[in-house]
């Protein structure tokens, strides 16, 4: 009986040390995210098994290029994926399928986004956006299929959960996942 009580107890221990080395990082340095919908086609699909990042925001601002997980807007208990095209104080500009930016500082980017794209936008639709403190304009990679700040306004950045690290499934896909340069 003893020998059964001391192996119940070294099990109990290697719970709980294995416990307090996972829930930290599960809940406040990584998490899982599958991703779900063909929004970001063909930077990830469907089923995507994807590392999230939740810490560098805590020390840095969002970047233009970030590929992000987040709180939908109008109705929080979802999880999105978009890319940020627009940070705070910008304003944002859709025409004819090309993106402008004028930043902060008064220069105006035209976003070259062929390096990861395949898909650019196609309609014929112009918009215009001012973003607010701690606003960001997000965009679906796929965007003649995506919903996003065209369609339901600015990202607030409290929404924001973190950026995609690492993409873990398929692993024919296994990538670690860096922002791209405008």
């Amino acid at each position: 009986m003893k020998k059964f009580l001391q192996f119940i107890w070294e099990i109990a221990k290697m719970v709980i040390i294995a416990s307090a080395i996972v829930v930290p990082i599960r809940y406040f340095l990584f998490q899982p995210f599958i991703v779900k919908g063909d929004s970001m086609v063909p930077n990830f699909h469907e089923n995507d098994y994807l590392i999230i990042d939740e810490i560098s925001y805590r020390f840095q601002a969002p970047q233009r290029g970030d590929v992000i997980v987040f709180r939908y807007p109008q109705n929080p208990s979802q999880r999105f994926i978009k890319r940020i095209i627009g940070l705070p104080k910008e304003t944002v500009e859709i025409n004819d399928g090309q993106i402008f930016i004028y930043t902060v500082d008064g220069a105006t980017l035209i976003l070259n986004e062929a390096d990861y794209l395949s898909n650019p936008i196609k309609d014929g639709n112009k918009l215009k956006t001012e973003l607010g403190d701690n606003e960001y304009f997000v965009l679906g990679d796929n965007r003649n299929f995506s919903s996003d700040s065209r369609r339901w306004g600015a990202l607030p950045r409290e929404n924001i959960i973190g950026k995609v690290f690492l993409r873990v499934f398929p692993i024919a896909a296994l990538a670690r996942f860096e922002t791209p340069a405008y």
